[in-house]
């Protein structure tokens, strides 16, 4: 009976996988610093990073596909895009009734910026891996993201023009769930006003968005454009009836 040889290194045998006595070892002597020598110490470093990595990436499609199937909100905005996207291609016959969302343009990546996400008109969404605290903040910031992908679909946004920048982003904030009650307070407490606290987070949060737009001269600017078009851009909650998260 011929025994079969496998040169293919099992996970717990490979160094840089995070299973098994190895990388037991190695966690204990860098934490200790017995043994450990420079080099090793950068090459645990190395390593430690590209695990995280892939795991918080491999958390992050789980979580955007697990959002896909069950969130009413993302449901609910797919469905939107997705009639948007039949009415674009209305007059080309092969793709009338055809087409459907296209889930690869929801990508998750590292972020080395201090953001959740982020939208582009030609690729899609960006969903910031090591960013997320849970489930539930990927879910606002894809609501977001789709709230743009929307704007971008029925307006044809200019994202060069402040005015229609910060109207998208006044409606990504209020309709996205970033700014209910219960998000307010877990980031900043009870030391807000309650009575304006859901207006008041988005203008904070549109504010922050059109000052990273190359246009924008500085805050007092972008504060100045968010307040120009606040009253038609946060009375529009298109297309939800009325804020629903």
């Amino acid at each position: 009976m011929s025994k079969e040889n496998n040169n293919t290194p099992s996970k717990e045998d490979d160094p840089r996988s995070d299973s098994g006595f190895e990388w037991y070892r190695r966690s204990f002597q860098y934490k200790t610093g017995l043994g450990l020598t420079p080099e090793l110490k950068e090459s645990y470093e190395s390593d430690y990073k590209h695990i995280l990595q892939q795991k918080q990436c491999n958390n992050c499609y789980h979580d955007r596909d697990w959002l896909l199937t069950y969130s009413p909100t993302i449901r609910f905005m797919i469905q939107q895009i997705t009639k948007l996207e039949k009415m674009r291609n209305f007059d080309s016959f092969e793709n009338k009734g055809l087409i459907k969302f296209d889930e690869s343009k929801i990508i998750c990546d590292f972020c080395p910026d201090w953001k959740s996400g982020g939208f582009h008109p030609e690729i899609g969404i960006l969903l910031c891996q090591n960013r997320f605290k849970d489930k539930w903040h990927l879910e606002d910031t894809l609501s977001h993201e789709l709230v743009h992908w929307y704007d971008n679909l029925k307006w044809k946004v200019d994202w060069t023009n402040l005015k229609q920048h910060a109207c998208s982003e006044i409606r990504a904030s209020s309709l996205s769930g970033e700014c209910r009650f219960w998000q307010e307070v877990s980031r900043r407490g009870f030391g807000f006003p309650v009575g304006r606290g859901h207006q008041n987070c988005v203008k904070r949060r549109a504010v922050l968005s059109v000052m990273g737009n190359p246009s924008c001269k500085d805050k007092e600017h972008a504060q100045r454009v968010v307040d120009e078009v606040w009253e038609s851009c946060f009375n529009d909650t298109r297309p939800f009836d009325e804020i629903y998260r």
